[in-house]
């Protein structure tokens, strides 16, 4: 079936030609359709196959009409698309762009943190009918009396499964509250579980579910390999696999925002170039290292999970998940990176010891065991790299040997709290 085919305005229909598209992916061809009847709609399809599209095409093909009923001159708020990460509401703004490039009329707003509030407060008062926003920033935003969400007509919450999950839910419900019933309310994304499903129907009115494949499925077109590997060595599996000329263009994944600093310096000090990208990057830093990944001046990105929802890169070969998931559906996001529209991709995972189980549950939840493979030419044997003299003398000290005199409580109070900052270094990542 041709976009022409799907009852777009023929603005809509002529952006998307001048992009180069003339076939809808399937979740475009299923969702598009029931989106411009009016339905609600629960549509799950896998990383990189379309989504944005599928709800921004039949909404500004929409916009494209009468305003509401009873509108003011003055612009109002018709639509309002949620998204767990400012690097996917940037991803969600652009492609809008593209679409709307016909419509000079119609104006939009973006509001996540990381920058200063004002100009988002000036944009919202001044009145766009578009708002892209992540929850805590929209918040803090409707807080001060900026928003008017009386007129609303749409409402998006893109990757639906972490905007319900992981804490999320209770600032959706505020901001859900405040808008009107009488709504058309659209949920997209790669993964959403039954009992997550379930809560969305607080929020819809008889949704229409289209699931294109398997909800728990990667791409088809990334090949998936594990490197079974001791933790010691991860680093240097890093660069000796990134000695191949073939991976011009890598994403890897570590757990922590420290482990990602780590393993940027480390590259950086190989003389590969290295970007980085986590929550404590300001939003400047941010923008710059996806910015220079994406023209290609940088090899490397090294990222946390926020990446793993808002990247939106062509061409990524490989992804590489330095440190292994701790769920699946973190591990599916993070391929997804590469292997998009239609093109191929690698998605390399290092496995410890200790990554076994959370493995082996990754293979029940995606329905396959993954290949599991070697490094050529590396040495799996090497011994881990002698603790700095420092290290040596603190665990000396923890078993009472130290001349310094330290107890073994002492020391067992020092490791209690690095360990609690560590923790609470996972949660706010």
């Amino acid at each position: 079936m041709p976009f022409r085919a799907l009852g777009l305005d023929p603005k809509i229909y002529l952006a998307v030609k001048e992009a180069g598209y003339t076939e809808p992916t399937p979740i475009q061809a299923a969702a598009i359709p029931p989106v411009l009847a009016g339905r609600d709609v629960i549509g799950i399809a896998q990383t990189g196959t379309g989504k944005t599209a599928a709800f921004t095409l039949p909404i500004l093909t929409k916009l494209v009409g009468r305003p509401p009923a009873g509108a003011t001159p003055r612009r109002q708020t018709r639509v309002l698309i949620l998204a767990p990460t400012r690097e996917l509401v940037v991803q969600i703004e652009e492609n809008i762009r593209a679409y709307a490039k016909h419509l000079p009329q119609l104006r939009m707003a973006t509001v996540f943190g990381g920058v200063g509030e004002r100009p988002q407060i000036a944009a919202l008062r001044e009145g766009v009918e578009v708002v892209i926003a992540t929850p805590g920033r929209l918040i803090d935003l409707m807080e001060q009396g900026a928003s008017n969400f009386s007129a609303l007509q749409y409402l998006v919450l893109d990757e639906a499964d972490r905007m319900l999950d992981m804490g999320f839910l209770p600032s959706i419900r505020r901001i859900v509250k405040t808008l009107p019933k009488a709504r058309q309310t659209l949920l997209f994304s790669a993964t959403l579980s039954r009992e997550i499903e379930a809560l969305t129907h607080e929020f819809q009115r008889n949704p229409e579910v289209v699931e294109i494949g398997r909800r728990a499925n990667p791409a088809e077109t990334v090949t998936q390999l594990v490197y079974e590997v001791p933790a010691h060595l991860k680093p240097a599996l890093l660069s000796h696999l990134l000695q191949d000329a073939r991976m011009d263009s890598v994403l890897v994944f570590t757990r922590t925002k420290h482990g990602a600093d780590r393993v940027a310096r480390r590259l950086e000090g190989q003389g590969i170039k290295t970007g980085t990208l986590h929550s404590n990057r300001s939003q400047s830093q941010r923008l710059r290292a996806l910015n220079e990944f994406k023209a290609g001046t940088v090899r490397v990105l090294v990222a946390t999970d926020i990446a793993a929802r808002g990247i939106d890169v062509d061409d990524i070969s490989h992804v590489i998940n330095f440190d292994f998931p701790m769920h699946a559906e973190d591990y599916v996001h993070r391929i997804g990176r590469t292997g998009r529209a239609q093109a191929t991709g690698d998605a390399l995972s290092f496995v410890t010891a200790e990554d076994h189980g959370p493995l082996r549950t990754l293979e029940r939840f995606i329905g396959r065991g993954i290949v599991r493979k070697r490094a050529e030419g590396f040495d799996y044997q090497a011994p881990a790299p002698p603790k700095a003299e420092g290290a040596s003398r603190s665990a000396n000290a923890h078993r009472g040997g130290g001349s310094n005199g330290r107890s073994h409580s002492g020391s067992t109070r020092r490791f209690g709290q690095q360990r609690a900052r560590a923790q609470g270094d996972r949660r706010r990542r």
